[in-house]
């Protein structure tokens, strides 16, 4: 199996794993290589993408609109694509702003919202807020049918899977105990007594206007509650849907591999759709041979000989003696490392059927030629 087939089976894949694994360099390269080989429209979602992609992906910058990367990249990177690269990146303000244009009742709320102070700073720092617009912006793209392929890089977290999670969490936090308690009072004067206390000392430490303003902006978002509750079931049922894929990125080193493993085991559990394990930086496949390493080990104890061998060449003989035997050292090294990463690497694909190996570039990402060259080592 190759993910080259497995894309071409999926509508949306959803690129997962530590932060600073190259998720988002991964996600761009699949989605290059899904609009060249396979056609259609091809869209990267992306999360806060490096500037150089940009620039590697032939545009000044991206936002939350889509944006085609125009043929004239794929051509100067030696590629004739046949179907259509677009990007986008999630910006989380403008998806709220969009979010209660859709589920305000009327435009009257609709403006009170949009106008209230605390709106921007609540749904800028809310926990969840990011991951939830993100789940939200996907469903909302995917609706929508303009793509036949979404690849998203999924948000930077703290636990790679908030984001799975983010729309149940906002809508039971919108019908929370804790938001009837701060509202109460401004629905009704009958409230109970053993809440006045809480109110009393509230007023005095940050002031009755505050809580005004608190309870006149949440009074208002409850009126999207049900619209959020019907958003946030689709959402759940489009990641559940067998359409969508989930792709793990991630690298060997012990705190990305134990995330990426908690990752996959939380997949399997929830029965969502593992297609693929990704490891990025891996050490070339001649590391792990055992000649080579029988190799090295006979230069490190023949370094002498060998530099008697070559002194025709040099006129050190002893320089030439510690360099062979650095070498050879540095080669053993490489191969344990090696060896260690072939152990962590089984231990992560029991579940997967496809695995992934990219080894490490020697050089950033800054042209649509080194995407792809990405590309062709996951493709």
């Amino acid at each position: 199996m190759r993910l080259e087939s497995l894309l071409s089976a999926k509508e949306i894949v959803l690129m997962c794993g530590a932060g600073g694994v190259g998720k988002t360099t991964t996600a761009a390269a699949a989605a290059a290589m899904a609009a060249t080989h396979s056609g259609g429209r091809v869209l990267a979602l992306t999360v806060d993408p490096a500037r150089r992609l940009a620039t590697a992906l032939g545009l000044q910058e991206f936002g939350n609109t889509e944006t085609r990367v125009p043929t004239s990249a794929f051509t100067q990177a030696g590629a004739r694509p046949r179907g259509e690269l677009w990007v986008a990146m999630l910006d989380t303000n403008a998806s709220w702003d969009d979010l209660v244009r859709t589920h305000a009742p009327d435009a009257t709320t609709r403006d009170a919202i949009l106008a209230n102070p605390l709106y921007r700073n609540v749904t800028g720092k809310f926990v969840q807020s990011h991951d939830y617009i993100a789940m939200e912006r996907l469903h909302e793209i995917h609706s929508s049918g303009r793509y036949d392929l979404i690849v998203v890089d999924t948000p930077p977290t703290r636990n790679a899977i908030d984001f799975l999670d983010a729309p149940d969490r906002m809508a039971e936090f919108f019908s929370s105990r804790l938001l009837r308690w701060l509202i109460a009072p401004y629905r009704s004067r009958m409230f109970t007594a053993a809440s006045k206390p809480f109110y009393s000392v509230a007023d005095r430490i940050l002031g009755a206007q505050f809580l005004r303003d608190i309870a006149e902006f949440f009074m208002l978002f409850q009126t999207m509650y049900d619209g959020f509750v019907d958003r946030a079931k689709a959402v759940t049922r489009t990641l559940e849907d067998r359409r969508t894929t989930f792709v793990v990125v991630t690298t060997l080193e012990a705190t990305p591999a134990r995330e990426a493993e908690f990752f996959i085991n939380a997949l399997v559990e929830r029965r969502y759709h593992l297609g693929a394990v990704v490891c990025n930086r891996m050490l070339p496949d001649y590391f792990t041979e055992r000649a080579g390493a029988q190799a090295a080990e006979a230069m490190k104890t023949d370094a002498a000989a060998l530099a008697t061998v070559m002194a025709h060449r040099v006129a050190d003989r002893d320089a030439m003696q510690g360099v062979l035997r650095e070498i050879a050292e540095s080669y053993l090294n490489y191969h344990v490392v090696a060896a260690r990463e072939a152990e962590q690497l089984a231990e992560l694909t029991v579940a997967s059927e496809l695995v992934v190996r990219v080894p490490a570039l020697e050089r950033d990402i800054s042209s649509l030629a080194d995407v792809l060259e990405v590309g062709r080592h996951i493709w």
